[in-house]
């Protein structure tokens, strides 16, 4: 009996191959990239706030500061969490590096007005002259007063409550 021995070239199933199969490579790539493409715009999300909302309202690209008070009564400086100790400094420092003293302040509505004032004079002190409030422009115009009415109804007609 002889014994054969099987090396690289011949082996039982055939040749060994050297080439590399890219489709599921390429498969995975794409998964990951459409993955990406749908959780890109979730990842860039701002700060929440609920904006009170106004009839007339614009919008504006260019480059601004901003100082947010969310619902938890943290103070942003442009996104960033600032202690309300230390927005007057370091609005200040974003005064001179941008060149803008124009400061806009966004404020959740169920923020209490107390507060909203105190970050305001502290954007004062900063030496900011011009301050602009945020708000979210409604859709629909608001009804005109009814005469003969003091202030708002004591129910809303719409959901009868």
């Amino acid at each position: 009996m002889a014994m054969t021995t099987h090396g690289r070239r011949g082996g039982r199933f055939g040749p060994a191959l050297s080439d590399i199969n890219v489709t599921p490579l390429v498969d995975v790539i794409l998964v990951l990239l459409i993955i990406f493409m749908v959780t890109a715009p979730m990842m860039t999300r701002g700060i929440d706030v609920r904006l009170p909302k106004t009839e007339s309202g614009t919008d504006s690209t260019e480059q601004r500061l901003v100082v947010t008070v969310d619902a938890d009564t943290t103070i942003y400086l442009n996104d960033r969490p600032v202690n309300m100790h230390l927005l007057t400094d370091r609005l200040k420092t974003e005064m001179q590096r941008t060149g803008l003293d124009f400061v806009f302040l966004r404020a959740d509505q169920s923020v209490p007005y107390g507060r909203v004032m105190l970050v305001l004079d502290q954007i004062k002190k900063a030496g900011a002259d011009r301050v602009g409030m945020v708000t979210q422009s409604s859709a629909r115009p608001a009804a005109p007063p009814r005469s003969g009415s003091k202030g708002p109804p004591s129910r809303d007609r719409s959901t009868g409550r």
